[in-house]
Parts: C-alpha cells; structure tokens; sequence
C-alpha cells in the first residue's frame, strides 16, 4: 500500500484541494493518520478519480 504524501501541512493541502475542487466539504477532507484509504474512498466517490491518480494529485500540490 502506498503511503499519502503531501507537502507542507494538511491544512494547507486541504485548502488547495477545497479551491481546486469547490464541491469538497470539510468532512471529505478529514484526514487521520493511518486512514488514507478513507479520505481517498471519500475523494474517489466525490471526484470520479482512481486512488492512485488522487495520490498523485495530493503530492503534486
């Protein structure tokens, strides 16, 4: 299983995530350590992605 990576906080990604993608709500964007396969569920359902093409999105912010 790949681990999420992100640069810099969540908070910041989160907030990139939120102007990118205006339909993403708080509770999409929960994020606890140890439950990736979680949020990426929430974001796949919500954007239409894989979790590998939302892994990629998440590192590239």
């Amino acid at each position: 299983m790949n681990e999420l990576k992100f640069k810099g906080s969540w908070n910041e990604t989160k907030g990139k995530l939120k102007q990118k993608y205006g339909q993403l709500t708080d509770d999409d964007l929960a994020f606890e350590k140890g439950k990736e396969d979680e949020l990426l569920g929430r974001l796949q359902s919500k954007l239409g992605e894989t979790k590998d093409d939302l892994r990629k999105l998440i590192a590239d912010l």
